[in-house]
């Protein structure tokens, strides 16, 4: 932080210090922290240069609150009050740290919030928003997020800049990572663990997205190869000591937690 403060432009020095703190915080639901970045979005600058810190604060409310269900609930209903009430800046922030909240995991009314954004007369904003259902699906191949995103290529294809509907291809790509055998997640064994290099990839290319026209569909959109310290595959190959394929019995699912469910939950974790 104090490195951060040596920076002569103010707004870069505000920004970066944003940017460390909640890195510092990521994961944690330190509540007073979210407050701090919601008053902070809370501000109303004249000039939209000046607003650079925002962004920082926007995503960092969704890192913080990364880590558990109830922390993602609540950040969501937060993140619809700032699609209101914020400022332009922040608008075109929010989808981007709406997908960073349901990464890989297409909830149905957070598909519905952004395909709703996707079709914004602000460009950016609608950028965020398809970037942001790439991410949301990403590598689940999910058949009605799929047809969203024919629907929003044939809708931008007779624009007259092309650029929404380069990212419509790569929110595509991302839907369909590895056939689907590829998935984005920070986080291991359900939850238990998350990997900061992982995290760290997704938000460097999350902080390229708040700049479309510099970054994605500008000249540097080798960016996006960031994502590849967040993915992980999404299969199992069992071998013997000599790497030979064993074949296995193996349950898959998802992890339920039955404890303080109601009637005679079992101790163990069922699946």
């Amino acid at each position: 932080m104090e490195v951060c403060k040596l920076i002569p432009n103010e707004k870069t020095a505000n920004f970066c210090e944003l940017v460390v703190e909640t890195c510092a915080y990521a994961g944690s639901g330190n509540v007073l922290k979210v407050q701090k970045m919601l008053h902070l979005c809370a501000e109303h600058k004249e000039d939209e240069k000046e607003s650079i810190h925002q962004i920082a604060a926007v995503l960092g409310v969704a890192l913080i609150a990364f880590g558990e269900e109830i922390g993602q609930e609540m950040c969501l209903r937060t993140m619809n009050h700032l699609l209101q009430y914020g400022e332009p800046v922040i608008r075109r922030t929010v989808p981007l740290a709406i997908g960073l909240l349901r990464i890989s995991n297409p909830e149905i009314a957070t598909l519905d919030l952004m395909n709703k954004l996707a079709y914004d007369p602000d460009a950016e904003t609608s950028m965020s928003a398809i970037f942001a259902l790439g991410l949301i699906g990403a590598g689940t191949n999910n058949s009605k997020l799929a047809g969203n995103l024919r629907y929003l290529a044939s809708y931008y294809s007779g624009q007259s800049t092309q650029d929404q509907l380069f990212v419509v291809r790569i929110a595509q790509g991302l839907v369909h990572m590895g056939k689907g055998l590829l998935g984005l997640n920070p986080f291991h064994s359900d939850k238990f663990l998350f990997s900061n290099v992982s995290l760290a990839g997704l938000l460097t290319t999350l902080y390229c997205c708040t700049d479309m026209k510099t970054f994605i569909v500008g000249k540097h959109h080798y960016f996006l190869y960031y994502l590849t310290l967040s993915i992980y595959p999404r299969m199992l190959i069992t071998l013997n000591e000599s790497l030979e394929p064993v074949q296995t019995q193996v349950r898959v699912g998802n992890a339920v937690d039955t404890v303080g469910a109601a009637g005679k939950p079992k101790k163990i974790t069922g699946f």
